[in-house]
């Protein structure tokens, strides 16, 4: 049995995360570089501007010249194929022309090889089609910093929003604290026959209730935490440490004056290079219908046993083609290109309407927020002043032990309204610098200026 005991002991111990002694808080600035390169989003959209990178790069084949090297061998008796063979190796005799051996020739074998350079002189759709691709490949670049730029506000939510829970905590812990001092002072009055033995109980229920809150606090941070490894695409990161208050008010309130350099929003700009690689895209589906010039130049070695043994040849040309009727095909594609040239003209204006409104939007909501804090910072002393308030004239006898839990769940409460109010400030600070093309990388003033 005391065996069983220690080994069960050892397996919890080894399998228990290890805590880091010492370890530094995670600062905003260090969670924007692990979400640059970790985050989920960030990696998918880095992988859609490669394939589009690799689109581009696919597009020379019709512009760049081709070099190709061939070699094979065969082995036949078929009378137009065997003399062709002969004709190659160079070997035709005066016994070749003989109609005995012309129709019924012996088998032969050839082995040959050759070098094929071919080179486009005009090949129109080939370079629209670069031109297509190449503001494909902008567009997904400007959508890849558009996603980078997303992902800043994701981690200003999920890293602030654990910051705010474990605010919660501690304020959930006070507010117990408190609950049971007030079951110590309701029992020291019983004691003295100053009160009933329902304040007792009713104050024994208020510290239950407290205990039970303290608890989905705490539940709630632990989750908290998750999601901000879950943002930065470190979802089995256990170490995650955070800071252990929230910024300040008058730093949090300084975002809302502080002026940001804006610029065109990275997925506006991405709209409208969609728009303009749709527009090319038509002009590469008109040009289908011109023609396509080509040249080419072989060199060819023909032998019986050796690969490039014998006499080798050489031929070069100049190749036109044009497409006389495809079954309507060119004209089906230049409709559908059209048609998509105008679908993302549309997406593009679209784009420009939202952002413009989008900025009004939360810039109002940070107006909003910044109004909201001042009002919850008052309110915190307000209730802190009412709690000792009551505190005495319940001492005093002069309020019940109902009013006095009100007023001490009511401290708590402005508490977590500030704090929520801090959070939605940065929040909002956050996404107006997003939706206007500023740098939501500002925030990290609050690392030097905020919570520690």
């Amino acid at each position: 049995m005391r065996f069983t005991i220690l080994a069960t002991l050892a397996l919890a111990t080894v399998a228990a995360p290890i805590p880091v002694l010492g370890q530094r808080p995670l600062s905003l600035s260090q969670a924007f570089a692990q979400a640059n390169t970790t985050a989920f989003s960030n990696r998918l959209s880095t992988a859609r501007r490669e394939v589009a990178a690799a689109g581009r790069q696919a597009t020379l084949r019709g512009i760049l010249p081709s070099l190709q090297a061939e070699a094979g061998w065969m082995r036949t008796s078929d009378p137009l194929t065997a003399f062709g063979f002969t004709l190659r190796q160079r070997t035709v005799s005066q016994l070749s022309f003989d109609p005995a051996g012309l129709n019924n020739p012996a088998a032969i074998s050839n082995l040959g090889a050759g070098a094929v350079f071919g080179l486009p002189i005009f090949n129109a759709d080939a370079w629209f089609g670069r031109a297509v691709a190449r503001r494909i490949e902008d567009a997904a670049e400007a959508e890849e910093h558009w996603t980078q730029s997303d992902t800043r506000l994701q981690v200003v939510r999920a890293f602030f929003g654990g910051i705010l829970a474990g605010a919660k905590v501690r304020a959930m812990e006070e507010g117990l604290a408190a609950a049971q001092s007030h079951v110590r002072r309701a029992e020291l009055l019983h004691q003295q026959g100053l009160v009933t033995r329902s304040d007792v109980l009713l104050a024994l229920v208020g510290a239950g209730k407290a205990e039970a809150q303290l608890i989905a606090a705490q539940g709630e941070a632990s989750l908290a935490v998750a999601r901000l490894g879950i943002v930065l695409g470190t979802p089995k990161d256990t170490t995650l440490v955070l800071p252990s208050s929230l910024p300040s008010v008058p730093d949090v309130s300084a975002l809302a004056s502080t002026k940001t350099e804006t610029q065109l929003r990275a997925d506006v700009e991405a709209a409208k290079l969609s728009s303009e690689a749709a527009a090319l895209d038509v002009r590469r589906a008109t040009s289908l219908l011109l023609p396509r010039i080509g040249s080419f130049a072989r060199y060819d070695w023909n032998h019986r046993t050796s690969l490039v043994g014998g006499t080798p040849s050489w031929t070069v040309g100049i190749v036109a083609s044009v497409s006389l009727f495809g079954g309507a095909s060119e004209l089906a594609e230049r409709r559908r290109a059209q048609a998509q040239a105008k679908t993302a003209a549309a997406m593009a204006d679209a784009m420009d309407a939202r952002a413009e409104l989008e900025e009004r939007e939360w810039r109002n909501a940070l107006e909003v927020a910044v109004a909201q804090l001042e009002i919850a910072e008052r309110a915190v002393s307000q209730s802190a002043e009412a709690h000792r308030i009551m505190t005495r004239k319940y001492e005093g006898g002069l309020t019940t032990i109902t009013e006095l839990l009100d007023t001490s769940t009511q401290e708590i409460a402005s508490q977590l309204e500030r704090d929520a109010a801090i959070y939605d400030v940065i929040v909002a600070a956050a996404a107006w610098r997003l939706a206007a093309g500023g740098r939501v990388t500002e925030l990290t003033v609050l690392d030097r200026n905020g919570a520690e």
